[in-house]
């Protein structure tokens, strides 16, 4: 009988330069799946990313600290224990302006791509 569950064991762990942990435990690099992907973050204190317009539905859970979202000139806070999706096709820009890391789940439909997620040069 052919098993109907997969356990992920060893996610991913994505290079950055950042110092932000990304570890996705199923999408494009893990499994090759472009559906989803499903990703264990932790951005340092102080970190951000360029602003990006990308071409998947995102949702972000805040496991701990707190995350800033710029989503079209709106600054949006969350903590932890909050989510957000923020739709395809939406400029947004993700910062962590805090003193204290920041954990979070992010699930991505389609699954992230670096083709798919428009980062602005800074």
């Amino acid at each position: 009988m052919d098993k109907k569950y997969t356990i992920q064991k060893s996610p991913f762990v994505v290079p950055t330069t950042d110092g932000k942990l990304i570890e996705e435990h199923f999408g494009n690099a893990t499994d090759k799946n472009s559906d989803v992907s499903i990703a264990h973050m932790i951005a340092p204190p102080n970190w951000k990313e360029p602003f990006q317009t990308p071409k998947f539905d995102e949702y972000t859970y805040i496991i701990k600290g707190k995350k800033q979202f710029i989503i079209n000139d709106e600054v949006v806070v969350l903590e932890a224990g909050q989510s957000i999706k923020i739709e395809k096709n939406t400029r947004v820009q993700y910062s962590n302006p805090f003193d204290t890391e920041c954990e979070y789940l992010a699930v991505c439909l389609p699954a992230f791509s670096i083709d798919l997620v428009n980062r602005e040069e800074e």
